[in-house]
Order: C-alpha cells, then structure tokens, then sequence
C-alpha cells in the first residue's frame, strides 16, 4: 500500500525518476516527481515503492525535503560502485539467485538507506545490462544473454555518435572536404541535395536523416536546405536546377567528341556533291556578330550586277556536309533541338571544333555554305530568287559597332554595307505596308562574367537591324520555296491580332508603353508542317533557316531543300511531323533553362544592388488584384514585374526598388510607387 509522503520510482518516457507520493485517487497516485516536484498522476501498478514514509513524521512536497533530504550529489554520492557492481554480478550469476530490490542494495551499497535505495534503483533502472528487474526483484543476466546486449548497446552507442557528428558538421555550417567524411555523410549530402533541387521530397527520406533535418528546423524550405548547402561547400549557388540530369549537363561524350575529330579530318577531303557547289570564293562577303560570337552561321554580300541591278546574296553555314541524317552527332543534335544560351555563356548543339571550326564562315576560310541570292522590286518584294549550295570565303568578319560605322561613312572604297542597307530598309518597309510590327527596343541582359552579374545592353543599331532583316528575307525565301515546290518546312506563323484602336496607341508614348499595349494583344508563334501567314512579320509564309550551327530545326530546312534540289525525296508532312516532336521538347526545355538561367542572375544582379532605387515607367498590369504591374526600367533596359500603387497607369512615372531579393530561394520582389 501506498501512502502520501511515500518515496517512490516511477518510469516517465524520458527515463525513470524519483517521486513523492501527494496523494491517492483511486488506482492512481498523484505525484510531486524529480527535484522540481513537477505534479504528475501515474497508475499505483506502475510505481516502485523505495521507501515508506517514517511514522508520525510529516509528509514531505519535494524529494529535498526531510525525511528524505535528497539531492543529485547525494544520490551520486550512494550510488554504487563499480566493483561492488560487478562483485554483486558475479555472486548472483553464480547462486543463481533472484533477491529483492532491498536486499541487493545491502549487497551492492552496504546499507538500505533512502539515498542508497534511490540511488541504486535509478541506476536498475536505466540502462545497465547486468540485471533484469521486474516486479522489484533482481536477476544476474548471464554472460551469454550479456554478449548479444553489449554488441547492440555498442552498436547503438556509434550510431548515436554518428548522429551527433552529423548534427555538429550541419551545425557548424563550415565549408567540408568530402573525402574526409564518411561514406553515410557523403550519402546523407548527397539526399540533402537531390531535396534541394526537388528531385527527392521530404517523405522519400531516411527516417534519422528526417529527424536529424526536423532538430536543426531544415527539410521543408529548399531554399534554407540550399543556404546551408552553400556554407558547407556542397552546393554551387548558380546552379541551375533546371539542367539537372539534362543533356546539356553531361556535355559531348569521349564518343561523340572522336567523331568531331573525325570530322575535322573528313572536311579535308573531297566529299560528295562538292564539285557541284557554286563557287562564290571571290564574292566580297561579309559576317556581322557580336565581339564574343564564335559560331559564325550567316554573312552578307552585294552582287552589282551588268544592267545595274543589286542582288542581294545571305549566305548560311552547311554543317550538313560533314553531318549525316542519324549519324551519333546528328542525333545528339537533335536531342538538344538548339544551342543553350546562359549568362555564363553558351552550350553549343554540336562539339566546339566543330561550331568555331569548319562549321563556321570564317574570314579568309573557304567554307561549305547555303547560299540564297534575292533580287528585290521597287517596293521591296520579291523579284527573284534562287537557293544555292556553295562555296564562300568571307573577307572579313566585322562587329555590329564596325558595320555601323562603314554604313554611316559609306566610304567609296567601301560602298557595299551602306547599299545592303538601303535595300533591307526598303524590304522592311514592305513588311510594314503589310502588316510588319516593328518593336525594337534596347535590350538588357545580365551576364557573369567569373561569378560577378554584369548587365550588358545592346541598342539597336542600323546594322543589327539590317542582319536581322536579311535573316527573316532568308527565311521568307525558305518558305516560298516550300510553297512553290510542294517540299514540307518547319513553318513558323502567329495568328491574326485584333489590336487596339490607332487613336488609342497614339495617345500612348511610342516606345516600350505603346509596344506593351500591342505585345499584349499578341498570340504565340506556331509551328507547322504547312505554311501559314505570320502576322507580327507581315510574311504570307516563314521559315527559320539561318542558323543551323545553333538550331536543328534549321538544318532540317536545310535538308528539305536538298532533297527536292537534288531530285531526292524530302520528308512528308507525316514524317516531317513525327521528326519535329522528336526535338519540340528539347527545344522547349532549353529555353525555360536560358530563362530560369535568366531569371537567376537578374536576382543575383539585384542583390549586389539591393539599396539602389531606379525610375521606371509602368506598361501594364499582370495581376490587378495582387497589384503586380508591368514596368520597364530604361537605365536597365529590362521589362520587369514589381508590386505597382494600385489604378496605376500606363506610362505613369514610378520609382523602384528592391523590396526582397534571394536568389538561393528563387526571391525577387520589387516595389514601384509614385515618382
């Protein structure tokens, strides 16, 4: 029986404890437990009584309180030794005796006092192996029942120990050598980042792993996962999430770069249907790209001809013949669908020493081409045309800043760049009288240059725009050439638009406001087996085909075109279709990559630049209910979404700035309010 005041043990989930008994309910006593008599209610079969509550003597609260007079050094002092732990040990293995708790304290402490009784029964009752207890009596485990429970409490002692190494090397948060953790640290870190990327969730996880994430508050936000990832070296913070597992990921293989160099070697020799290409070695060509661009895909020449008339020659780059249809770079090619293009640089869609090499028209090189001669009315049409597999030799490259200049000058030695000019001004006029929109604005794009963001814009230029318009003349040329000839292309076209009364665009500022107000009425570009009108390039037909160093897509209009010029059998709209989809998806998911990539590095850019402030201008709202708007920030060059004063409106001057940026967590908040 059980009275208040009674000292006693009780087993809690944190281990077993000391008790006073306050008072019985029932078949329950209510307990004042440990040494701040923290009240608790236990079931009386759960309770050891350790000592009884002396006669006539007061019932004590708290265990440090006579008659028990109990501390943590106390109970330290009385509990008992090791020897006389193993002695006690040795004589019940060898009796075979089973005594009562009272006894083997006597035996163990050489006393029954309280202290002495609490003590020892603490010590019983926790983690020793040497003695089972049930029911207050003690039993000798033998040495066979001891040997398996030490190799389990050893086992469970480095496990523990592990833990607390994992936890400590989270904790610290201090770059770490990889080869000099152990090999469950390197897996754990690589799990840690696999739910960083979101390529393993939370669930998917060892269960010490997840607990170990729940101590430190981690595994639910990737972006704190990330941060920490960071501190430990672990995790490059400009990794693009995005690319993982992709192609672009592993590069070219120790394969597909042995047949780069074989090819190198082949575009030596003389290869089939290279005595049939038109020598245009003497033609004064020329390629226009930026300072950085390696891969030289397209150049310009003038031919003046006897009655006076210019035809106009956009010659394009033939990987085409050193690349066959399904051979391994080919279908490499058409895994990727299109060069990658990051702040960092670019991810070419074949090997290098292809794309800089042989592919590329390069100045003072004879090299393999597509040539596409134009002759233009009056009004800027088409006269005439032809499509031509050649050989060109370029004179020399020049930089969009170079071509400006000799436009500008036309000097008398140099007169050609300032006709092609004017005869692309006259092309794009004709677009225009059709329909053409003609945007062009400054465009600013954030690049990394050795890890630092570092904005670059590029204005429009008279000789950006005269590129770009004998790009899309090529490409208009391609599809007439489809239609003409019944040949399927990948056709590029963009449905009809209702845009907003003249008077209504007028009455905006022209330039990025009243090109918003037109962008958003605007539907995306299709692709098709059939041609169909392109409404924002005012073209009854287009396909892309400048670019097939870059683009697969392009050098499939390239292979079209040969197979009926060469009295082949080009692929039918089926075909054509089934080939499209095989690389649709790659190309799509380049370019979310070169966005995501994008996007990154704009927040980058703004974290090194979080306290500035910049004026803006809004162009028009995303989502009025959350009041974000659309601004364009001319000093950046950049159209960018920001938190806008509510009934903004177009044009309404705005100032900028960074309300939260962090671009481990994909954060970028920006606040416009009135200018």
């Amino acid at each position: 029986m059980f009275h208040p005041g009674d000292l006693v043990g009780v087993i809690e989930p944190r281990g077993p404890q000391l008790a006073v008994v306050a008072a019985l309910q029932g078949s329950k006593a209510r307990l004042h437990v440990g040494f701040e008599a923290r009240s608790s209610l236990h079931p009386l079969r759960d309770l050891i009584r350790l000592s009884p509550l002396p006669a006539g003597v007061n019932a004590p609260e708290r265990l440090g309180t006579l008659p028990w007079a109990l501390s943590p050094d106390t109970l330290q002092q009385k509990s008992p030794s090791r020897r006389s732990w193993g002695a006690a040990w040795l004589l019940l293995v060898e009796s075979g005796e089973t005594v009562e708790l009272v006894d083997f304290v006597d035996l163990v402490c050489g006393g029954t006092q309280p202290a002495q009784l609490a003590g020892c029964w603490l010590v019983l009752a926790g983690p020793q192996l040497w003695f089972r207890v049930r029911h207050g009596l003690i039993q000798a485990r033998s040495a066979a029942e001891l040997r398996p429970l030490r190799r389990e409490r050893r086992r469970k002692l480095l496990s523990e120990q592990r833990e607390q190494s994992w936890q400590q090397l989270l904790s610290a948060r201090q770059p770490i050598d990889l080869q000099a953790v152990p090999a469950e640290q390197r897996r754990r870190l690589d799990a840690l980042k696999q739910l960083a990327a979101g390529t393993l969730a939370v669930d998917d996880l060892e269960p010490a792993l997840r607990q170990s994430l729940s101590a430190l508050h981690l595994g639910h936000d990737r972006g704190d996962l990330r941060h920490l990832l960071v501190d430990l070296g672990q995790w490059d913070r400009h990794h693009l999430v995005s690319m993982g597992g992709t192609t672009w990921s592993l590069g070219f293989s120790a394969e597909l770069e042995a047949e780069a160099e074989r090819l190198l070697a082949l575009n030596e020799q003389e290869l089939t249907g290279d005595a049939e290409r038109l020598d245009l070695t003497g033609q004064r060509c020329v390629t226009i790209d930026d300072d950085g661009t390696r891969d030289i895909d397209d150049g310009l020449a003038l031919e003046r001809r006897a009655d006076g008339g210019l035809r106009l020659w956009i010659h394009v780059a033939d990987p085409g013949r050193l690349v066959e249809p399904d051979s391994p770079l080919d279908l490499e090619a058409r895994r990727r669908g299109s060069s990658l293009y990051l702040a960092s640089g670019n991810l070419p869609m074949f090997p290098l020493t292809l794309t800089t090499g042989p592919f590329s028209l390069r100045a003072g090189v004879r090299s393999a081409a597509w040539s596409t001669w134009v002759d233009l009315d009056a009004e800027g049409d088409i006269a005439d045309y032809g499509i031509v597999r050649s050989w060109v030799k370029p004179t020399y490259r020049l930089s969009y800043s170079d071509a400006d200049d000799l436009i500008d000058l036309a000097p008398p030695e140099e007169p050609d760049l300032a006709d092609l000019d004017q005869l692309l001004a006259r092309r794009r006029q004709w677009r225009v009288a059709h329909g053409a929109l003609l945007m062009d604005l400054p465009e600013g794009r954030i690049r990394s240059r050795d890890g630092d963001p570092v904005l670059e814009v590029s204005e429009p230029s008279p000789s950006r725009a005269m590129v770009a318009e004998a790009m899309i003349l090529a490409g208009a040329v391609a599809a007439r050439f489809g239609v003409e000839h019944g040949v399927a292309l990948p056709f590029r076209s963009q449905l009809p638009a209702e845009l907003p009364p003249q008077a209504e665009l007028d009455a905006l500022p022209d330039g990025a406001v009243r090109f918003a107000a037109i962008k958003r009425c605007l539907s995306r570009g299709l692709m098709g087996t059939q041609a169909a009108p392109h409404f924002s390039l005012g073209l009854p037909a287009y396909a892309q085909a400048t670019s097939p160093i870059r683009r697969y897509g392009d050098l499939v209009v390239q292979r079209q075109i040969q197979a009926q010029l060469s009295g082949g059998n080009p692929l039918s709209e089926d075909a054509l279709q089934e080939l499209l989809g095989s690389f649709d998806g790659a190309v799509r998911e380049g370019i979310g990559i070169s966005r995501e990539d994008q996007r990154h590095w704009q927040q980058v850019w703004f974290e090194a630049h979080k306290s500035g402030q910049w004026h803006a201008d809004f162009l028009r709202w995303l989502r009025p209910q959350d009041r974000l708007g659309l601004v364009r920030i001319d000093e950046l060059a950049m159209d960018l979404a920001a938190e806008c004063p509510q009934n903004a409106q177009p044009a309404e001057a705005l100032l900028l700035r960074v309300h939260q940026v962090d671009s481990l967590r994909d954060q970028l908040k920006l606040v416009a309010s009135a200018g």
